[in-house]
């Protein structure tokens, strides 16, 4: 009993009981299928610079081929979800996370960058089903439930954080001599777990195509949505704080690498930053709705030029890592504050289509970020990476900053 006032079950209502237990079983999917993203992105970029030749600049184009996989599977997802149900899809999508693997670690055996690359397209293909966990929850959750279920979902990420890295130090030289193979082959497993946990899913109305919770309001053109101010806002601020941290995050193994430190410090690196992404989730909700979504996304924002000042500082450890942890907690509260934005734009019989749209617009641009990432880092260096966080960053504080006055204007 005690465990259940916890979590919120005792006295609730059969609807919220079930919010909280899909939201439960949605964060533990979360844990395992949401490891094969930090074991993607921290292995992406150092096996591509293991597979290319003198000229290193596309080091990260495997990283950004798992971006695309997950923008580009954005929409096929939410239209798979909508014509089997969500838990039949987000079972789909973990068998695409595990072919992604195999043909990775096939690409990795044969010396073969560009299938490398295509793998890491079907890994981020799998991962657009991952993306959607966090709408899952809010979905089928009451009003004052919302902000919590995506923190609870996307807190399953700190053992995501800890089971990704880890994953990789114990697996990294599995197929010694061929490196990083034994990583990509560990999401085999990783996504059968996964597969078990979402089994246990039961969401409403997820076998019947098309019904939309009952909603009888007529679902307006996507153009009429995504026009509103509200919507528009939070999709600057959500896209560019994602695309900070994306930039970032594929950037710094290889710097840390080429500042002298050792893949393993540089994983261990990447597996602090996961933790800072998710860890903060366990109150992120609880924040929202005391200070309001606001406030918690602009804080995100402002913590990640924190970020920056840090890695300026200087090229010691301590400064990747702690510019790598302050990149995690500004992640989680601006995305977070942002995805509970968009979630309050649209009706339940407009939910696919926004969803969709959002994700191919988000990752398309994120996909963009890590592509230009191993590039800036490769002609102009670190500090010259870091510094693009200062324009982007104050935009969306000027966009959101607009939005709250605007509205108190309206309200007067």
């Amino acid at each position: 009993m005690a465990f259940l006032d916890r979590v919120g079950l005792a006295g609730a209502t059969d609807a919220e009981n079930l919010a909280r237990r899909n939201a439960l079983l949605l964060s533990g999917a979360q844990a395992f299928g949401g490891s094969a993203a930090p074991i993607a992105i921290s292995m992406g970029g150092l096996a591509g610079f293991y597979l290319l030749g003198t000229d290193k600049s596309l080091a990260t184009a495997p990283v950004t081929g798992f971006n695309l996989g997950v923008a580009i599977g954005a929409l096929p997802a939410a239209w798979l979800m909508r014509q089997i149900g969500r838990r039949h899809g987000f079972l789909s999508g973990m068998a695409m996370t595990a072919l992604g693997g195999i043909i990775a670690a096939i690409a990795l055996f044969r010396h073969d960058f560009w299938l490398f690359a295509l793998g890491m397209a079907f890994i981020g293909f799998g991962g657009s089903f991952v993306q959607q966990y966090r709408f899952a929850a809010a979905d089928g959750s009451p009003a004052n439930f919302k902000a919590q279920a995506i923190s609870w979902v996307l807190a399953g990420g700190v053992f995501a954080a800890i089971i990704g890295p880890q994953t990789v130090i114990f697996t990294r030289e599995l197929f010694d001599p061929v490196m990083f193979a034994g990583s990509f082959v560990a999401l085999v497993p990783l996504a059968m777990i996964t597969m078990a946990i979402l089994w246990f899913l039961r969401i409403p109305n997820d076998t019947r195509p098309g019904d939309e919770g009952h909603d009888e309001t007529p679902a307006r053109p996507l153009a009429q949505i995504i026009s509103q101010p509200r919507f528009i806002t939070a999709m600057i601020c959500g896209v560019g704080t994602f695309a900070l941290m994306t930039f970032m995050m594929t950037g710094a193994p290889l710097a840390m690498v080429g500042c002298g430190f050792s893949p393993e410090l540089a994983t261990l690196g990447i597996q602090w930053h996961v933790m800072a992404m998710f860890a903060p989730s366990f109150f992120t909700g609880k924040l929202i709705a005391r200070f309001g979504r606001d406030t918690i996304t602009a804080a995100g924002l402002v913590i990640l030029l924190g970020c920056a000042v840090v890695a300026h500082m200087g090229i010691e450890l301590w400064n990747f890592w702690l510019a790598l942890v302050l990149l995690g907690i500004g992640w989680n509260f601006g995305f977070i504050g942002a995805t509970t934005m968009v979630t309050m734009t649209y009706r339940p019989s407009e939910k696919n289509k926004v969803q969709g749209f959002h994700d191919v617009t988000l990752f398309g641009i994120v996909a963009f970020s890590s592509l230009m990432s191993g590039k800036v880092l490769n002609a102009w260096g670190w500090d010259a990476l870091n510094s693009l966080f200062w324009p982007v960053a104050l935009f969306c504080l000027l966009a959101l900053g607009t939005q709250i006055l605007w509205e108190r204007r309206r309200s007067l």
